[in-house]
């Protein structure tokens, strides 16, 4: 029979070794982000017990990783009633050479990751001469995720110079205390630590004011606001990701869609200014909630030009400035449209409609695959182009100043590529529409 004082010892005993076992201090759900500039790169993981260092050891060969460098930890509480805890891990790489392949891995002298390979992002002048490619989806769940095995091959062959996930990720990350959020990151692992991986918000994200969404990934200027907007730059584009979702969910107040417009004007302004233009020509938009869709599910971007929140919002705005292409996902199809402003149809010509044409292109993918399927059409518009229900993702393909080139990738299909245009221009900014 034990006294009271040895179960006293045998508990803390127990404390202890629960507190510091070895699984919790190992790192996992590792992805990387740009911070938008070509030698830097941002590396993110969590463990489930503060290791009390974060460090990354790096370098181009697999013998010689002696490069090193730390970060800073946060304690992330899930706002489910079992108070999950885990603690993020943010360490920079500086001083990349750009275009090189490095090889990390990351975590503490409690435990460390496998090693992982990255390429460092390009320089303009790489980037001018190579071009630049995305991966490009959102509305990818933890269950149903028809992509992800396409895309875990390409990341890691290196197809890609980054992918892009436009809202709505795991379905959800809050549910199960977290745990389903904790199972989908350690999913897109597999791609999202071998490239930047840069994210915008969605619906799927607003449990608990989105604290699962603003402590799960590290996008620029993250200290400011959290990754519900940001902007960065690679090659010759300027690429805006930002929150539809403040226009929506106003029970969190109205400051965060007010500062989001300020925001939006201040970096437009900035972009649109001939020696910034100069240099990154190409103004892309990533937001959630499109402005324009023929789904048969009365979302927003099917109302009349008098209701769709996200139209009303931004439109204005973004022809004003002159963005180029606007991506959008929600919907859970693939949806292209002829370039268009205030449901009218601008084309460049008849023959070559997205050469030179007088409004932003957009497009709408949103069917990497969740656990709610995929949608359904309504009626056709005449500022339709084409439309898919079949799971895929996009490929983005910014070969110079005045090619883009968009290919659709059907996973129903094999790989096949379904859908594909070239977007053309000689002139950028608000000229481009006179």
């Amino acid at each position: 029979m034990c006294s009271k004082y040895q179960v006293i010892v045998l508990t803390l005993w127990v404390s202890i070794a629960t507190a510091w076992d070895p699984i919790w201090l190992q790192p996992e759900q590792i992805h990387l982000s740009a911070t938008g500039d070509p030698t830097e790169m941002m590396v993110t993981w969590s463990t489930f017990n503060d290791t009390k260092e974060s460090t990354v050891q790096y370098g181009a060969d697999i013998y010689d990783m002696a490069m090193k460098a730390t970060g800073s930890r946060t304690k992330f509480v899930d706002g489910g009633s079992e108070h999950h805890t885990q603690y993020i891990h943010r360490v920079k790489l500086s001083n990349l050479k750009t275009g090189n392949m490095y090889l990390y891995r990351c975590g503490s002298s409690y435990g460390w990751s496998s090693i992982f390979k990255f390429r460092a992002l390009p320089d303009d002048a790489q980037a001018a001469k190579n071009g630049v490619r995305f991966a490009v989806y959102g509305d990818m769940g933890n269950e149903n995720a028809q992509s992800l095995g396409r895309l875990q091959v390409e990341a890691q062959d290196g197809v890609y110079d980054a992918i892009l996930h436009v809202g709505d990720f795991a379905y959800d990350f809050f549910r199960a205390n977290g745990s389903v959020g904790d199972e989908f990151m350690r999913q897109i692992q597999s791609a999202a630590a071998y490239l930047p991986y840069m994210t915008c918000p969605g619906n799927h994200e607003e449990n608990y004011n989105f604290t699962n969404y603003k402590n799960r990934f590290t996008m620029p200027k993250y200290e400011d606001v959290q990754n519900l907007w940001y902007s960065w730059n690679i090659g010759p584009a300027h690429i805006i990701a930002f929150s539809t979702e403040v226009n929506f969910y106003l029970q969190y107040g109205f400051a965060p869609m007010k500062h989001q417009m300020e925001w939006l004007h201040a970096d437009l302004a900035e972009a649109t200014k001939p020696e910034n233009l100069a240099k990154h020509p190409w103004i892309i938009t990533m937001g959630h909630r499109p402005m324009y869709c023929t789904t048969d599910d009365n979302d927003d971007c099917t109302k009349d030009e008098y209701f769709g929140i996200t139209r009303v919002a931004f439109e204005d705005l973004f022809y004003k400035y002159g963005v180029d292409l606007e991506i959008w996902a929600h919907e859970h199809s693939y949806e292209r449209f002829w370039p268009l402003y205030d449901f009218k149809v601008y084309n460049g010509s008849v023959d070559a409609p997205y050469t030179n044409p007088k409004a932003p292109a957009h497009i709408v993918t949103g069917s990497a695959g969740c656990r709610e399927r995929t949608d359904k059409f309504g009626p056709n518009k005449p500022y339709v182009a084409f439309t898919s229900t079949d799971y895929g993702y996009t490929r983005m393909t910014i070969v110079n100043s005045t090619h883009i080139n968009m290919e659709q990738v059907s996973d129903d299909k094999g790989g096949q590529v379904i859908d594909k245009f070239t977007i053309i221009k000689n002139t950028h900014g608000p000229d481009a529409w006179l």
